[in-house]
């Protein structure tokens, strides 16, 4: 796609240049040279048009649009979203964009996990008692036709039985609501390593409302920056990247490690906006580039 087909980045500032409440937390610091600073540096907006040294604990990435961003690598999260059996597993179903999305995603946790970023899996997880409280439209979502040999039928919906390889459709503890086999593997060991979480959710968005565990988790680690993977991109990860952008967190996505099994145009809206008004993309050959101080 061209540039304007991708979204025309705001223009370049032509002096420092604040965005933002006065609390110096909430603050962005943009720069003449396309950096832009989410990392809170207590000393605030430098004067310099190149902005102040990186500090320790910090690190660079290059984005669309000709910007750098500058982020503290403990202020920040990968969030991967419902990248699940029940989503990607040629088992269940078709999704080659999906899998295609596991490789940059598998290539990048290292380098995150080095540079102070937590990771967290964001996924489906009900439950007997969630599921009959669930909004009509998101239960009319899921109630459709099982094409998995075993299932329950055209009829079945959450906690549909999906056979004794998969389980019941997306409740908690399931084999279909496990990660895709490769990502399961590295959530467990980032989990032992104490870098990764496992963080469920009912709705599309994984931030919906207030009090939700996943804004819980953030408020109570201060991890303003967001990194976005997952599937699918006009879904589950467009309707996380809104509710964390109308709440005030800095949004990066990682654009290859997103993707849909929508038709053509449906991932292109989500980075079309992350552009031009969410906030940024990049991708995963920029961040193993990623530079710190």
């Amino acid at each position: 796609m061209t540039t304007t087909q991708r979204g025309t980045p705001l223009s370049v500032v032509n002096k420092p240049t604040t965005f933002g409440p006065p609390d110096l937390e909430a603050q962005w610091h943009e720069y003449p040279n396309g950096l832009v600073d989410l990392s809170r540096p207590a000393k605030g907006l430098a004067e310099s048009s190149d902005g102040p040294a990186l500090e320790p604990g910090t690190f660079e990435i290059e984005c669309e649009g000709g910007r750098k961003i500058r982020i503290a690598g403990k202020k920040a999260a990968l969030v991967v979203i419902d990248m699940q059996n029940f989503f990607l597993s040629p088992k269940i179903r078709d999704h080659p964009l999906g899998l295609k999305a596991v490789d940059p995603l598998l290539a990048i946790l290292p380098k995150l996990r080095q540079l102070g970023v937590t990771i967290l899996w964001v996924n489906w997880g009900l439950t007997t008692e969630t599921v009959p409280s669930l909004p009509a439209a998101v239960q009319r979502t899921f109630q459709r036709s099982l094409a998995v040999p075993g299932s329950d039928g055209p009829e079945a919906g959450f906690g549909a039985y999906l056979g004794p390889e998969h389980g019941k459709l997306l409740f908690r503890g399931e084999p279909n609501s496990d990660l895709y086999e490769p990502l399961q593997k590295e959530y467990e060991k980032g989990k032992a390593a104490g870098t990764d979480v496992w963080i469920h959710k009912d709705r599309m968005s994984g931030i919906w409302g207030r009090g939700t565990p996943l804004e819980e988790y953030l408020t109570k680690h201060d991890i303003r920056t967001l990194f976005w993977s997952g599937v699918n991109a006009d879904q589950c990860v467009l309707g996380s990247v809104v509710d964390a952008y109308s709440l005030g967190y800095d949004i990066v996505a990682v654009e290859d490690t997103i993707a849909t099994n929508s038709p053509e145009g449906a991932k292109e809206n989500l980075i079309y906006n992350s552009i031009r008004s969410y906030g940024f993309v990049t991708d995963a050959e920029r961040i193993l580039k990623a530079v710190s101080a």
